[in-house]
């Protein structure tokens, strides 16, 4: 209940959607202390500020504290793309933390989040500028495949928010056939399944199954098994539908 009080003050305090999300996140912290009792933020990092975050050139890994507060600036950024603050995208995301990190480490960086937005805006070139080094591509996918899961958990997904999206994915440096295939698992038209695989319809019955490995092989589990459990989720998903995309331009063929 704290949660939705937080995020209908935030709004009236003048800050709009952004106000209302920042609320929604403190008040699912206070809710998580309220059931679990007094709780340190993970790793002793609650003072982390996002100067540390984005400024420490010298760092060649990101640390976990940091990459979680980038994740969660992300999924804020989609959160507010096309103007309307979802209560499913709300609660999309804070499960997907909750699943990935615990309760308390997520309620830990939903309250660091918080306190340095106030002070400092929330840039997706700066975020993903900053994780480029520091991260796999696959990862890069994967984060991709979270926030496009974040943007279809109302139900549908806006033009604003495929704009926001193609816009990380350019910043993440991921190709454009990379991005319309992750996109064509949300995002269902007639061709989809042929997107999925990255080729055309034209594609030779040898091509659609060279693409298959291809595509099964890019999106195989093995390459996340040192995530946290929701990103291994997350490229059991897409390898599953790489499978069903295989499995329905073949049934159309009768191969």
């Amino acid at each position: 209940m704290v949660k939705y009080i937080g995020a209908v003050v935030g709004w009236f305090l003048g800050r709009g959607f952004f106000g209302a999300v920042i609320g929604y996140f403190i008040g699912s912290a206070i809710d998580g202390l309220l059931k679990q009792g007094t709780a340190s933020p993970a790793g002793g990092r609650g003072g982390r500020s996002f100067r540390d975050v984005f400024e420490n050139a010298t760092q060649s890994t990101v640390s976990p504290g940091d990459f979680e507060l980038n994740l969660l600036s992300l999924a804020s950024i989609v959160i507010k793309a096309d103007g309307t603050v979802s209560q499913n995208e709300l609660d999309y995301a804070r499960q997907y933390f909750v699943r990935a990190y615990g309760k308390e480490r997520a309620n830990a960086t939903f309250r660091t989040f918080n306190d340095v937005v106030k002070s400092r805006e929330v840039s997706a070139s700066r975020i993903c500028t900053y994780l480029n080094t520091r991260t796999r591509y696959e990862v890069r996918l994967q984060i991709l495949h979270f926030l496009f899961g974040i943007a279809q958990s109302d139900g549908q997904i806006s033009s604003p928010e495929v704009d926001v999206l193609g816009k990380i994915a350019g910043h993440f440096r991921i190709n454009l056939q990379d991005f319309e295939s992750i996109k064509a698992m949300f995002i269902k038209k007639a061709d989809s399944a042929y997107k999925i695989l990255e080729i055309d319809k034209t594609a030779t019955d040898s091509e659609v199954k060279r693409a298959f490995r291809t595509m099964a092989k890019k999106y195989h589990p093995d390459k996340l098994q040192h995530m946290d459990e929701a990103y291994r989720q997350g490229a059991e998903d897409k390898f599953r539908m790489v499978q069903e995309a295989y499995e329905t331009i073949q049934k159309e063929r009768g191969m």
